[in-house]
């Protein structure tokens, strides 16, 4: 199961780079969309482009840039830290998923 303790914190999507992991098979990438440094903008500047934060899942053992985007799973959450916890619910619902096929 992946918790919250697993990856980095919800500010760490404010320095525009994605975080990949993997558990037990199922690899995942989470990230701003768009992929923009957002660290040092005004606070009224870093939501202006309406960012998501965009969950991937995959299988298998190929990485991000090398696995066919058709067996990429994405989903796309708010901004927030509800957004951030509800992106790690739908990793776990994912593997789940993949685990009972």
């Amino acid at each position: 199961m992946i918790q919250e303790k697993d990856l980095y914190g919800f500010k760490h999507y404010f320095y525009g780079e994605a975080y990949y992991g993997s558990d037990e098979g199922m690899r995942f990438r989470l990230a701003r969309e768009p992929l923009k440094n957002i660290v040092y903008l005004k606070e009224e500047e870093k939501y202006a482009d309406g960012p998501v934060l965009k969950a991937e899942v995959w299988f298998g053992p190929l990485s991000y840039d090398k696995t066919p985007h058709e067996e990429i799973t994405g989903k796309a959450f708010d901004f927030d830290e509800e957004g951030y916890k509800a992106a790690i619910a739908w990793f776990n619902t994912m593997k789940e998923r993949h685990g009972s096929s």
